[in-house]
């Protein structure tokens, strides 16, 4: 019998590492010998995410598809967006579509059905709570009868989270703070046997002071950690978001995309750049723990 989702991501983690790759991928990002062939730019893009894909599997967690880089592209990006999460389903990979939905009532149910099946289906999605806990509701049954799950918006790892998130109550906690316990009540239903529930949380790791007390009042939350690399976050900013080893995977989208043309993996394919900043970034993340 196939494990619950969560526990299934806890022991990628426990067998692969920590690694989220996320497939931002932009056409910039292609070589020129996949632009210049005979293909639709949307197919060189699929071709250039199977290729990672193939590459990366077995070093890799997790895999997270933000929709922004295909919407772009229009139909044709969304085919390719479609493609890319078909395929990645069919190397038996665990997926994220972040897609940071945030609405209510059959609006919210509609991008359930949308993101949990059919052309787009995925297995995670990110939601963003910020309208209210009843944003999260619609989703549930899909938690609940398809196995899958949620990462919600926490405190997020762009500069100007702070505006909102950081903005304190009068019992002297954040708003951040504040939504995270909520998510953590809304996530006790759904806890696999790990230990940890289908509904995560987005937590940056950018948050330098405050990885400890995220941690300490989320204790049974599996985090998605962004802010690695590009946007400045180190391995050891997020070593205290993880317990015993695990709990968390850390997201690096450009700085595996694009390992080929750093100092480091200069000269390799990208696909197997990519594979070798996926080892070295999962290898600098044991170091830290």
């Amino acid at each position: 019998m196939k494990k619950p989702l969560i526990d299934r991501l806890y022991q990628r983690v426990a067998q692969r590492g920590h690694v989220c790759l996320g497939l931002d991928t932009d056409l910039s990002y292609l070589p020129e010998e996949l632009l210049s062939s005979d293909k639709s730019p949307a197919d060189a893009l699929v071709e250039f995410n199977r290729r990672i894909i193939d590459s990366t599997l077995d070093v890799t967690a997790v895999y997270k598809v933000q929709i922004a880089y295909y919407e772009a592209l229009g139909l044709e990006g969304l085919r390719a967006y479609a493609e890319t999460l078909r395929y990645l389903r069919e190397q038996d990979a665990i997926v994220i579509a972040d897609v940071k939905r945030g609405d209510i009532a059959k609006t919210a149910e509609m991008y359930a059905q949308a993101h949990f099946s059919g052309d787009f289906e995925a297995d995670f999605m990110t939601v963003n709570p910020f309208m209210g806990m009843d944003t999260l509701a619609p989703f549930f049954p899909f938690l609940r009868d398809q196995d899958k799950g949620l990462f919600v918006l926490v405190a997020t790892s762009n500069p100007g989270a702070s505006d909102i998130e950081g903005i304190v109550s009068q019992s002297g906690a954040s708003v951040s703070q504040m939504v995270g316990d909520m998510v953590v009540e809304q996530g006790a239903p759904f806890v696999g046997s790990c230990g940890y529930s289908s509904i995560g949380a987005v937590v940056g790791c950018t948050n330098k002071d405050q990885t400890r007390s995220i941690r300490h009042r989320m204790k049974g939350c599996f985090f998605l950690i962004p802010g690695y690399g590009a946007q400045g976050g180190t391995a050891h900013d997020m070593a205290d978001y993880l317990q015993d080893g695990n709990g968390g995977v850390v997201n690096s989208s450009r700085g595996i995309l694009l390992a080929c043309r750093g100092n480091r993996f200069g000269g390799l394919s990208f696909e197997k750049a990519a594979r070798q900043e996926c080892i070295r970034m999962r290898d600098e993340i044991y170091e830290c723990l």
